[in-house]
């Protein structure tokens, strides 16, 4: 099946980026350059996944997200060209998945789509599934000891598993070393073993697009990790 890939932003140069490299990836892209083009586009044809600047004449990103999620519920990545954390909530408070920050790698953002693609087709029955817990595109399913993000399973050792189960148990809440050192290993956790952390980095080149700014897997310096409910 080919996907439709709504791209959206008042420049040019960005747009014809975008388009080359999702026909790479065997999308089908639909191009506009304001709100009101793309909610247009989005009442004509069946969209899978909208890529929207937030600064934009006539109908900015914002407001456009505010109008789709009236009615729909494709997956929305916004652009921008700020990356204060205020702006990241303010989107994702008007109903984005997710947000990416001007200027920005193609082939990162062809990856967030392909994510949010996979999401929107593959996971909507996940959630009733007896025995997985969910959060945003990660699911851990506790019967199988299975790993998912975004429909694709992810390769862990046990004790990555055993980890990413404990957070995921314990979804939102800040955990020390310690604390999943013993919850995993079962054992007490020596003062300045480097164990879990070492872990820990092995498991976000796993399940994050991008490691170095990771979705899911936080740390809380000088206290522990967690992962952030979604």
């Amino acid at each position: 099946m080919m996907y439709n890939v709504l791209i959206c932003d008042d420049d040019i140069a960005i747009l014809n980026s975008i388009e080359i490299y999702l026909n790479m990836e065997g999308y089908k892209p639909f191009l506009a350059t304001n709100g009101r083009e793309a909610l247009k586009i989005i009442e004509e044809n069946e969209i899978h996944c909208i890529v929207l600047d937030i600064m934009m004449p006539e109908l900015d990103g914002l407001q456009t997200t505010l109008e789709i999620r009236k009615s729909k519920n494709i997956p929305i990545i916004l652009l921008s060209a700020k990356s204060e954390d205020t702006d990241k909530i303010t989107g994702l408070g008007f109903g984005a998945d997710d947000y990416v920050t001007k200027p920005f790698n193609p082939l990162e953002l062809t990856a967030r789509v392909k994510s949010q693609i996979r999401r929107y087709c593959s996971l909507g029955s996940l959630e009733k599934k007896q025995g997985v817990i969910v959060n945003g595109g990660l699911s851990v399913d506790t019967v199988a000891h299975e790993v998912t993000v975004d429909g694709e399973p992810v390769k862990l050792t046990a004790t990555e598993y055993g980890i990413v189960e404990h957070l995921m148990k314990n979804l939102g809440c800040i955990l020390s070393t310690t604390q999943i050192y013993e919850a995993v290993w079962g054992e007490p956790c020596m003062v300045g073993d480097k164990t879990v952390t070492v872990h820990i980095r092995r498991i976000r080149e796993k399940i994050e697009i991008n490691p170095k700014e990771p979705k899911y897997l936080k740390v809380v310096w000088g206290i522990g990790y967690k992962i952030e409910k979604l």
